[in-house]
């Protein structure tokens, strides 16, 4: 997992990492911009979250004997995250693969209106995921979702916590966070 974690670094730093002033979804302004996007939709970085994120989904999953139905979140940046962790799950353990969902931000105004699609049924125990967490605020929108429509969260996996309140946002909520970067290992502060 080393090799892959270093691999996805290199890749995360040259395509998705930027410097400079920049204002921020939250309103912020910070000197880091970060579109995990650039990676996610990467064909080699997809399928390095999906071993790294897989990986760190399992062992959390092995270690406190849950039980896991779904991995999704919030629509776009959550996306390809949950995709290439539920692609990998099925293939290294097909007994214990993952179903994928999105969040969209709003209920559908037509059809049947659902905020939450694909693979999601009320009552099942789900991860759900974020690209990047700053304040927390689209993932806490997303655990909101699904617990509207009768999921239950087990635990938060972000690709990136920018280490700017976003984790202690989600872990007040009683949800615990896995990052596979921080903005302190992805730029080796």
């Amino acid at each position: 997992m080393l090799h892959t974690a270093s691999a996805l670094k290199n890749l995360l730093l040259q395509k998705s990492v930027r410097t400079g002033t920049f204002t921020l979804a939250s309103g912020k302004e910070s000197d880091l911009y970060i579109d995990c996007r650039m990676t996610a939709l990467d064909p080699f970085g997809a399928n390095l979250i999906g071993d790294l994120g897989w990986h760190a989904v399992r062992s959390k999953i092995h270690s406190e004997q849950l039980q896991i139905d779904a991995i999704g979140g919030m629509t776009l940046g959550a996306d390809p995250i949950s995709l290439a962790v539920g692609m990998t799950s099925a293939l290294r353990h097909p007994d214990e693969a993952l179903q994928v969902f999105t969040v969209r931000k709003e209920p559908k105004g037509h059809g049947a209106g659902k905020q939450i699609e694909g693979n999601f049924k009320s009552g099942a125990n789900v991860i759900v995921v974020d690209d990047v967490i700053t304040t927390g605020g689209s993932t806490l929108k997303a655990i909101d979702a699904i617990e509207r429509e009768g999921g239950k969260v087990a635990f938060a996996l972000v690709l990136v916590d920018r280490e700017e309140g976003g984790r202690q946002a989600i872990e007040a909520r009683g949800i615990h966070v896995i990052s596979l970067f921080s903005r302190s290992t992805l730029l080796d502060e």
